[in-house]
């Protein structure tokens, strides 16, 4: 590494955290992907300090999201070695300048998604994209392009989605960190990083369910379960779950499926056909949160002619095109895309925590595992063999 630094080395093992170097730059440790597809490995890294705009944060816990699986598997925006991770809560250690609003020891959440409160997108009502600090797929700090990470080496290492919160230090933009009532469980607050919000929102705010609707979902992962909740919040009397593990019928019901249809049980029947014998013709809401093509078709065909409306929020990993019947289109339904579930993170996501607290919402059954920094491969596995919603990765869970 570079000869102007003084690391003052310590053993992960024993996990002495003496840390400060020349310059306030901190080495810490970090799960660092280095091959596509292959184990995370727990090293020391540097975590520069924050620069104008920015926030240095300590993760208490974060969590592992199926997006992350997609960016580890290199399906999108290829750059390694990186530092995966998005989905947190953590304690303000350090802010650079033009910072405002924000001083160390306050409870926060990072979002990939940014909100400046001043340029178009954030002034809208019908828009959550910030253009002043835009959301890209690409590594890099949205200011500058430039890494806040490297190894202990001196190389540098590429980030996630801006945030990056597999590192007992990150250091993200103004914009991207939420602040958090620090009575709100720090389990609970990282689920509203990502999923959990992403899911609730996307009935809530995007589709806008109405009381006494038909609403179907289509995967019922973390991110379904939470578009259930938020359906059964917003008065649906009617909801569907659509998986092809058995075991998510019973998992569903506690977040308030009603109905679940399993594809590989209907014989001759299609998903559409069955959902239209549920709902006396169609769906009047259908959420996709799986991520493949085909299941978007048939997200789509299983709404209400003349008014159902399908949300996409799967990330379809080969970016493939999805077809729709034109006559659908042209007789009133309607698809769209949803990031983050069309909210605006500062202004819903302690909403949606305040929400929680009140049990209005009930999201903590998503945490099915949680295990320690070193332990973040078991995660994966678990995430992969379809035995976990969410796993909570706590940073001093180990020492």
């Amino acid at each position: 590494m570079a000869a102007h630094y003084l690391i003052i080395y310590g053993s992960i093992s024993n996990h002495r955290r003496l840390r400060v170097m020349h310059g306030h730059a901190w080495q810490q440790a970090a799960a660092v992907c280095r091959v596509a597809g292959e184990p995370l490995i727990v090293e020391e890294i540097i975590v520069d300090p924050p620069k104008a705009y920015e926030i240095r944060i300590k993760i208490v816990c974060t969590s592992l999201c199926h997006s992350d699986i997609t960016f580890w598997r290199a399906k999108v925006a290829t750059a390694f070695p990186r530092i995966l991770g998005h989905e947190a809560y953590g304690v303000v250690e350090s802010v650079g300048e033009h910072v405002e609003g924000f001083a160390a020891g306050d409870t926060v959440v990072p979002t990939f998604l940014g909100q400046c409160d001043h340029c178009p997108g954030c002034a809208s009502e019908h828009n959550n994209l910030c253009t002043t600090v835009p959301f890209v797929f690409g590594p890099g700090m949205r200011r500058d392009g430039t890494t806040r990470f490297r190894d202990a080496h001196g190389n540098p290492l590429h980030d996630l989605v801006a945030v990056s919160s597999f590192s007992e230090y990150t250091v993200v933009d103004v914009t991207q960190v939420v602040k958090i009532d620090p009575a709100v469980p720090p389990k609970l607050a990282c689920l509203l990083s990502c999923g959990g919000s992403t899911g609730v929102g996307a009935a809530w705010r995007v589709a806008k369910v109405q009381p006494g609707s038909s609403v179907v979902i289509f995967g019922l992962g973390s991110v379904g379960l939470a578009v259930a909740q938020g359906a059964k919040m917003c008065g649906a009397s009617k909801i569907i779950g659509v998986d092809m593990n058995p075991d998510k019928e019973e998992v569903g019901k506690s977040f308030g499926v009603t109905h679940f249809v399993n594809p590989s049980q209907l014989g001759n029947s299609s998903v559409t056909e069955e959902i239209a014998k549920l709902t006396g013709g169609g769906a009047d809401y259908s959420f996709e949160c799986i991520g493949v093509s085909s299941v978007m078709t048939d997200a789509f065909t299983s709404t209400k002619p003349g008014k159902g409306k399908t949300i996409i929020l799967g990330l379809e990993k080969d970016n493939e095109p999805i077809s729709l019947p034109s006559l659908d289109l042209l007789s009133g339904k309607c698809v769209m895309g949803s990031y983050f579930g069309g909210l605006k993170p500062k202004t819903d996501v302690p909403t949606l925590a305040q929400k929680c607290m009140n049990k209005e919402l009930e999201l903590d059954g998503l945490v099915t595992h949680e295990v320690g920094l070193q332990e973040i491969n078991t995660a994966f596995d678990l995430l992969l063999q379809g035995k976990s919603l969410r796993c909570i990765i706590w940073m001093d869970k180990d020492k």
